[in-house]
């Protein structure tokens, strides 16, 4: 009889372990359910944020090659229309020294059998008319003589002794004028330096 209540506390002891291990097994045959269904929760939101990241990475794309196409669109439409302004940039300036070309071969038409002096004179005419086309497109004569040697508008030619005290420093002779175009320098005057 001594054994019984150990007996008994046994049984206790061992249906308590088995409840214990049961509840055990049970969390455990939970936390597995409910690992699955985080895992498929997680998977479900990955999918859809992979599915948004490629719907932006394509609307993305889509932008890029469309801005792609649109520039290179307007880079060559430049290309095009630089072209054009390089063909046709000094029209306007032929167009206006055309009557200076006719007066030209009408002078040496006429020339033959002319007097020196006429044919001088006719010249001179057709030298005003152009000067006078050319000057109202933007084209200056710079006066160089007498004026002080700058390097921003003279090319010094050679030096020489300076015919005057106050001419030293100073442009002597011009040798070729210089032109300015719309107060840019076209052409440096070619010039003689008093040293």
């Amino acid at each position: 009889m001594i054994q019984q209540p150990m007996n008994e506390e046994d049984a206790v002891r061992s249906e308590d372990q088995a409840n214990e291990d049961h509840t055990a097994q049970a969390e455990a045959a939970q936390e597995e359910q409910e690992a699955p269904q985080e895992d498929t929760e997680q998977a479900a939101e990955g999918d859809d944020a992979s599915a948004a990241t490629e719907g932006d990475a394509d609307l993305w794309r889509d932008k890029y090659l469309r801005l792609y196409a649109e520039f290179d669109n307007f880079r060559k439409r430049t290309m095009r229309e630089r072209g054009d302004l390089v063909r046709s940039a000094g029209r306007d300036v032929m167009e206006a020294l055309l009557p200076v070309l006719d007066d030209f071969e009408r002078a040496l038409a006429a020339g033959e059998g002319q007097d020196l002096e006429q044919m001088k004179e006719g010249y001179l005419l057709i030298g005003q008319k152009m000067r006078g086309i050319l000057e109202a497109k933007g084209l200056q004569r710079m006066e160089a003589k007498e004026a002080a040697f700058d390097t921003d508008l003279h090319e010094a030619i050679t030096q020489i002794p300076a015919p005057a005290p106050n001419m030293v420093g100073k442009v002597v002779d011009v040798v070729e004028p210089g032109y300015k175009l719309h107060d840019t320098v076209l052409r440096f005057a070619k010039v003689v330096v008093g040293n």
